[in-house]
């Protein structure tokens, strides 16, 4: 058996976005995040193939034919966001999956108040929904809502 290595902790979320400079603008606007880095644009097709033929992106991040560029922001204490900007291959899909949908995801941020957050967010033109009381339960008394950001990523707010 092989042993397992040590998971210290998470590094980063990341979000594929279509326009990198406006989520690296609403991100740092509206949470008070900070931009680490970005790196790119990098092309597959000026990236040396790999020993078995695939292009780098094929064999890095299961997309053939890529050009993406991305930034990594700094978006709480513990917790880097990613954003990255695919601008190829064309046929890549541009509607996030909805939260039932295999690969459907959505990032959990705490906050102190709820409702403080959810007129806050809706300010910064995220698109907000009910706040949800829970009132039996492990979490009886806590809040949360979701929003979608600009771009369609799925946010989960909670106290």
């Amino acid at each position: 058996m092989t042993d397992a290595p040590a998971f210290l902790a998470a590094d980063h979320v990341s979000f594929t976005v279509p326009d990198l400079d406006a989520a690296i603008a609403f991100y740092i606007d509206t949470f008070g995040a900070r931009e680490l880095f970005r790196m790119g644009p990098l092309a597959a097709s000026e990236i040396p193939a790999m020993p078995d033929g695939r292009d780098w992106m094929e064999a890095h991040v299961g997309v053939a034919g890529a050009t993406l560029t991305l930034a990594m922001l700094e978006l709480v204490g513990n917790l880097n966001l990613q954003l990255v900007q695919y601008d190829a291959p064309a046929d890549r899909n541009k509607v996030p999956p909805r939260n039932c949908d295999a690969g459907g995801h959505h990032l959990a941020l705490r906050v102190d108040d709820v409702e403080k957050a959810a007129a806050y967010l809706a300010e910064k033109g995220c698109t907000v929904q009910a706040i949800i009381e829970i009132s039996e339960g492990p979490l009886a008394g806590k809040k949360n809502l979701y929003v979608r950001d600009p771009f369609g990523h799925s946010l989960e707010i909670v106290d």
